[in-house]
């Protein structure tokens, strides 16, 4: 485990070293994840949190197809019965 220090500047900033941001991947203006497990502060960038999550969700897509356009689909016929 590597050890990296911070430092907490003006407004409650946190400034991260340029080896953690080059490690993570970040520039600036990249939004990030924040998570404290069991008194530790966990950064993750955004992106991989959003990759990870929809990893998770892939089997339960359609195959095939777009939610989205199932979804607007079905709003579509509904609005046609009504």
């Amino acid at each position: 485990m590597n050890a990296h220090n911070g430092r907490l500047v003006s407004g409650g900033r946190l400034q991260l070293p340029a080896d953690v941001r080059r490690e993570l991947g970040l520039t600036d203006g990249d939004q990030v994840v924040m998570r404290v497990v069991d008194g530790e502060l966990h950064v993750r960038p955004r992106r991989d949190v959003l990759k990870r999550i929809q990893a998770m969700l892939q089997p339960y897509a359609p195959r095939g197809g777009s939610v989205a356009d199932e979804l607007i689909a079905d709003r579509r016929a509904e609005a046609a019965r009504d």
